[in-house]
């Protein structure tokens, strides 16, 4: 596994998906049969995460839902919207397999002893009818009331829904114990580990994805005790990283040969690419 460590990313998954990174250390561990990552190939690792700081938007987290953990089309679920009202994660969509009826659910949220994110569902209302006294008479759940057998990424228990971050994201798919989480507006702020462990590295300032150690392969370069650090253009805002387009944004940057054959790479950020050549490729 090659070590990895970040800090103030804003990582896209997709064209919809991102996720703020302040903080992470953690490994990036070949999958799939393959020997080493591979950066142009995003199914070819996953990210083990041993401590990190990360904030998403409910935008995002809505976006993940429909695209990705809702997208079959025989999924019980439809039409998701998350937002944050009042400290609280509130989702609203359609029982797709009960007719298109609408509902909405809050509740808090709070991570499992596994590591996951539970959110207990104070309410369920639907057709804008309180429904959890219907629910007590059939001695019925949230359990029983969306189905989640086949849906990735989320289970229920009880009058809880539980996420799984590793199977609700795009690949490549991140892994690791969700240790605290809070809410910051629109944000929900996750903590992995304990963050204040993260390592930074002595060499680097700013906003940067840092990687040592193993091999790893990008393009047509295969690196052996892999020294390679992308690094922010402009610190003066996130670094703005899409995979789906490091090229362009490496093609609008610098390199650099360190005295022990390390790569330092200055990259533009994907938001500041022109349309042509970044911004139009990814449908934006």
């Amino acid at each position: 596994m090659v070590h990895a460590e970040m800090h103030n990313v804003m990582y896209h998954f997709d064209d919809k998906i991102a996720a703020h990174i302040r903080t992470l250390s953690g490994e990036v561990e070949p999958i799939g049969g393959k020997d080493m990552p591979v950066f142009d190939d995003k199914n070819s690792f996953n990210l083990r995460i041993a401590n990190a700081e990360i904030a998403m938007n409910t935008a995002s987290l809505t976006n993940a839902f429909n695209s990705y953990v809702f997208a079959s089309p025989k999924s019980p679920v439809k039409d998701v919207t998350m937002t944050i009202v009042q400290g609280k994660l509130k989702v609203k969509g359609r029982l797709h397999d009960k007719g298109d009826i609408p509902f909405e659910t809050d509740g808090e949220l709070t991570p499992t002893p596994d590591g996951k994110l539970r959110m207990q569902a104070d309410k369920i209302r639907a057709l804008h009818v309180p429904v959890k006294g219907l629910m007590d008479l059939v001695r019925a759940d949230i359990a029983d009331f969306i189905k989640t057998e086949k849906v990735p990424g989320l289970s229920a228990d009880g009058n809880g829904l539980i996420f799984d971050l590793k199977s609700i994201l795009p690949p490549p798919h991140i892994e690791g114990a969700v240790t605290a989480v809070r809410i910051e507006g629109q944000n929900l702020i996750l903590t992995f580990g304990a963050a204040a462990k993260v390592k930074t590295s002595r060499s680097e300032s700013g906003n940067y994805m840092a990687y040592h150690g193993n091999q790893l392969r990008f393009g047509k370069l295969t690196m052996n005790g892999v020294d390679l650090t992308l690094v922010d253009m402009d610190p003066s805002d996130p670094f703005d990283f899409y995979l789906d387009h490091y090229l362009q944004q490496l093609e609008a940057g610098y390199t650099k040969i360190t005295g022990n054959f390390g790569l330092r790479v200055s990259m533009k950020d994907f938001d500041k690419l022109p349309r042509s050549r970044g911004r139009q490729a990814s449908g934006q």
